[in-house]
């Protein structure tokens, strides 16, 4: 039996370049704004038999704001970025050059301390698998980074692909399978 994921990236809670690693900041007004402008699309997605979100604020707000009162899953976290938690990629460049490219060029690198790319989008293939057969679908309201790690799994694609998918917010894409084949779904428009 296979099984349908549909993943919600979480609406914003800051500009793309304020964006910080492990953010632990609630919805911003634009983003309450964008949850409302999409509401009429993504709203549907709530009749799944079984909705989960990641333990962030916003994941967690956005998943309320669309009804879809979701479970927390802890597996559905961001990645650990150690000490550059709360910080911007531009703020941690300026401080730690070499540590940003050797954690852009080597996935089993984690010079924050933190965890390694390849741990995380294992970790994310690891939830996706475990999800339990059902008849129905399944949505889950997560951090963008959570999506793409999800799509680099379920694609079986080098990790470093990961750096190359963007996620933006309140985007949704669905997987079908089971564990360890997954296929990337895409819908049809409306018309």
């Amino acid at each position: 039996m296979t099984v349908r994921v549909s993943l919600v990236a979480a609406a914003r809670s800051s500009a793309l370049l304020a964006e910080r690693f492990d953010d632990d900041r609630p919805l911003d007004h634009a983003g309450w704004h964008e949850v409302q402008l999409a509401a009429h699309t993504l709203v549907p997605l709530g009749a799944a038999e079984l909705r989960y979100c990641s333990p962030t604020p916003r994941s967690r707000a956005t998943g309320e704001a669309l009804g879809y009162a979701p479970l927390v899953q802890p597996a559905l976290r961001d990645c650990d970025m150690g000490r550059w938690r709360g910080c911007t990629l531009a703020d941690v460049t300026a401080y730690e050059p070499a540590a940003v490219d050797a954690w852009l060029a080597d996935p089993r690198s984690a010079p924050h301390g933190g965890e390694p790319l390849l741990a995380f989008i294992s970790r994310i293939g690891g939830w996706l698998d475990t999800r339990p057969a059902c008849d129905g679908a399944i949505v889950a309201v997560a951090e963008p980074a959570v999506v793409r790690a999800a799509l680099v799994y379920a694609l079986k694609a080098p990790p470093s692909t990961y750096w190359n998918v963007d996620v933006r917010p309140l985007s949704t894409v669905t997987l079908t399978g089971m564990p360890g084949r997954w296929s990337l779904r895409l819908e049809a428009g409306a018309r």
